[in-house]
């Protein structure tokens, strides 16, 4: 009887535990390919044709999603740290040629977009708890967050390119970024959430889209200023 309640106990632990974070290998099965194709939808999601919706498959009697490799819809991850990883050099290098990199500015910027990259995640979760549903992975959220660092990348580009290029590339890569989370929530996510409210829907995904610029100036303005 004992070990009956153990293993019940263990398969809740384990369903839920798959229910809201996933597993995280299955974020990293990425080819070059993929990579490719994902740039290109989360840099230029207007040029996108196919659907947003992602491919499921029957694994062990219930729809399981298809991971990265077989689907451009699916969230990874690889993509999000590689991203991060460039944002901080590329902003190292930024202060380097404006005369003001250290290690202690280096370390500040690698916080900042620890703490950008949370508070993308916390904006789209409260989404999901107004909504009526926080059933989504954690995961997915934490990658889909993630995606606005290839963004950042072009506007930190901008910092260091000669001439008005930061203020052509932050905008446009804003608004693409912007484009491409609000057709994401609509499509993908969204579809997670029990109840629909037409208006607040809207306005929610209008939200997502506007945020992003604040973020985008926040985050790309490389400095050693600790509130700036």
């Amino acid at each position: 009887m004992e070990g009956k309640i153990l293993g019940s106990s263990s398969e809740y632990v384990q369903s839920n535990i798959s229910r809201y974070f996933s597993d995280p290998q299955y974020y990293f099965q990425v080819n070059d390919h993929y990579v490719r194709n994902k740039l290109k939808v989360v840099l230029f999601p207007f040029l996108h044709r196919g659907h947003w919706m992602r491919i499921t498959e029957p694994v062990g009697g219930r729809l399981s999603y298809k991971p990265p490799i077989y689907d451009i819809n699916a969230p990874d991850l690889y993509i999000p740290f590689m991203a991060f990883g460039t944002y901080v050099v590329l902003a190292g290098l930024s202060l380097g040629l404006n005369g003001k990199f250290s290690p202690e500015a280096l370390n500040w910027l690698f916080v900042k977009g620890l703490l950008g990259w949370f508070m993308q995640v916390a904006l789209l979760k409260m989404i999901f708890l107004s909504l009526g549903s926080g059933e989504a992975p954690l995961l997915d959220i934490v990658a889909y967050a993630g995606y606005t660092f290839t963004g950042v990348c072009f506007a930190v580009l901008g910092k260091i390119l000669p001439g008005y290029s930061y203020y052509i590339l932050m905008p446009c890569s804003c608004l693409c970024m912007g484009i491409f989370l609000v057709k994401t929530m609509k499509r993908v996510l969204f579809a997670e959430v029990r109840s629909f409210d037409a208006s607040r829907h809207y306005y929610l995904l209008l939200l997502i889209g506007l945020v992003q610029f604040p973020f985008f100036a926040w985050l790309g303005n490389v400095s050693v200023n600790w509130f700036l």
